[in-house]
């Protein structure tokens, strides 16, 4: 009985730290937030219960209706590219091949790299005349060279196909010996064409698209996506990607390979494996992935808040931004929006679990 009790004394003092911060800075954290909701407190006056009325104004205020559906509309594309490009990757390096160690390593670096030095970066390629502005230049201007290869290209491998399956030989469209050759073949006659002055890179201006001005995807007049946002969509699936392809590779090591091996002898294409025996036995890890992703997303902040005024408040602003621009403003503050705020961002997250548990389970039923 004595070493019984000893022994759980033992693992409480082992999980002191963690239950302590997490009553101090979870739950302490959010009865104070739940209860600065309902009052009228600003950082400088003595809180007073004023009902539901926080909640009411930021319903009505167009900065949160605005943070709403930028967060919602983030959560959706960036989860749902996330998750595709995570299980691609991973299925990628699932394969032995030499070296594979390096690139799974090498893959994994954006998301070691801190999301402030990644947020600059982007904010140097998307400048005005930053990098992508400069290729997109490039693009342009040899378009007729880098049309003249790939046609050069399509149509002779095309030929050496239909030539080889003429002999009788089981020539594949993406035959890599083929391939080399189609690709000497296009690079000689685009050299050809540029020799005989029949075609040639144009003059064109250089493109000065504003990646950070107030720009919109609409929908019928209803703006659905700011290009601002858009940037950080893409730099947001570029860093996370490493993180949940890890989740998917651990998943691929438990499926067994004889399913793979049945598969092949059944006669299925590498897209009939993956979308018949991977993705299911992958369920769980898909759901979990799905999970922590949309919860990620919901409480997406360090990219807007380090992009700051380079773009437009409205194009950027999100609801954990909301809270944190509320909580943080110069003066009397109004925390209790920010409150309401907090709360609405954690009850919209719970309700999209929720929904995902009941509608999409981890484990077929």
């Amino acid at each position: 009985m004595f070493r019984k009790g000893q022994a759980t004394a033992t693992a409480y003092l082992f999980l002191a730290p963690f239950l302590i911060s997490t009553a101090v800075f979870f739950f302490y954290a959010f009865g104070r937030a739940i209860y600065y909701s309902f009052t009228d407190f600003n950082l400088f006056n003595t809180p007073k219960l004023i009902g539901v009325q926080p909640y009411a104004a930021v319903l009505a205020d167009p900065s949160f209706q605005r943070a709403l559906a930028n967060s919602l509309i983030f959560a959706l594309i960036t989860t749902t590219l996330q998750t595709i490009f995570a299980l691609l990757m991973a299925v990628a390096l699932n394969n032995r091949l030499r070296g594979m160690t390096f690139f799974r390593s090498a893959w994994y670096m954006p998301s070691i790299t801190s999301s402030v030095v990644i947020t600059l970066i982007f904010l140097w390629l998307f400048q005005q005349r930053g990098v992508v502005n400069y290729l997109i230049t490039q693009w342009q201007t040899y378009q007729p060279l880098l049309l003249t290869f790939l046609a050069g290209l399509v149509a002779s491998q095309v030929i050496q196909v239909v030539a080889e399956r003429r002999r009788g030989l089981p020539a594949r469209w993406t035959d890599p010996a083929l391939a080399a050759v189609s690709t000497l073949a296009a690079l000689v006659l685009t050299a050809a064409l540029v020799w005989l002055g029949i075609t040639e890179p144009r003059d064109v201006p250089p493109f000065d698209y504003q990646y950070f001005a107030d720009k919109w995807i609409t929908l019928g007049g209803v703006r659905l996506l700011s290009i601002p946002l858009l940037v950080i969509i893409i730099q947001n699936t570029f860093t996370t990607v490493p993180t949940l392809m890890l989740f998917f590779l651990a998943g691929l090591q438990n499926v067994p390979a004889a399913l793979y091996e049945a598969a092949e002898i059944d006669g299925a294409t590498p897209f009939q494996k993956l979308t018949r025996v991977t993705v299911p036995l992958l369920r769980p890890v898909t759901f979990y992935v799905v999970t922590v992703g949309l919860i990620g997303t919901m409480q997406m902040f360090d990219q807007v808040a380090v992009i700051g005024s380079a773009a437009p408040q409205d194009t950027l602003v999100t609801l954990a931004y909301y809270v944190y621009a509320n909580t943080f403003k110069a003066g009397a503050a109004p925390v209790n929006l920010a409150a309401a705020a907090a709360i609405l961002l954690a009850l919209i997250i719970l309700m999209m679990v929720f929904v995902q548990r009941r509608f999409f389970p981890a484990e077929g039923r």
